[in-house]
C-alpha cells in the first residue's frame, strides 16, 4: 500500500472497509490513511472495495471516494 502523500484525485486503488458509519463506510486506502466512501453501498468491515480518489485534502489528511 502507498502513503498518502503519493495519492492523487483520479487514482483508482483497492481499499479495505475499516468502518462503517450512518454516512457511508472508511476505507484504508493507503498505509497511513483512510478516504470515506460516501453512502453508496454498505459493505461489511473487511471487505475489498475498488474505489476511485474524488478529491484529496493534505491539510486534514481525507479524501473523498467513489466506487470504481
Amino acid at each position: 500500500m502507498s502513503r498518502f502523500e503519493e495519492l492523487n484525485a483520479g487514482d483508482v486503488l483497492v481499499g479495505q472497509v475499516v468502518q462503517i458509519v450512518p454516512f457511508g463506510a472508511f476505507v484504508s486506502i493507503a498505509d497511513d490513511a483512510h478516504g470515506l466512501l460516501h453512502g453508496e453501498i454498505e459493505p461489511q468491515v473487511g471487505a475489498n472495495v475498488t474505489v476511485q480518489i474524488i478529491e484529496i485534502d493534505r491539510e486534514r489528511r481525507r479524501a473523498s471516494l467513489r466506487l470504481a
